[in-house]
């Protein structure tokens, strides 16, 4: 019998994003992705520039009173992101 080199797919490009460091990057888009979805449209017209720098989500949020109120939902922001996300991506988020 002939051994065959085939893999699934999604092995395959699992290996390759992990191979180039591209998992995280990867994992950081999600949870910018899901933010509108976790937080709603109307916050989400509030916020903008959303980066995550060591497993920290920066958003700039452009009311006070919405800053205040966000940064009071913090952790629980963080669970729901990493959960629409579907990895753990990030530990805190900090508001500006």
């Amino acid at each position: 019998m002939k051994k065959t080199n085939e893999i699934l797919l999604k092995d395959a490009i699992s290996a390759f994003l992990k191979d180039n460091n591209l998992e995280s990057k990867l994992n950081e888009t999600r949870v910018i992705s899901a933010w509108e979805e976790v937080v709603g449209k109307l916050v989400s017209r509030h916020t903008n520039q959303m980066y995550i720098k060591n497993r920290t989500l920066f958003v700039r949020v452009d009311s006070a009173a919405l800053r205040e109120e966000l940064s009071y939902q913090g952790s629980k922001l963080v669970k729901k992101l990493n959960q629409a996300a579907g990895i753990e991506a990030i530990d805190d988020i900090r508001f500006n």
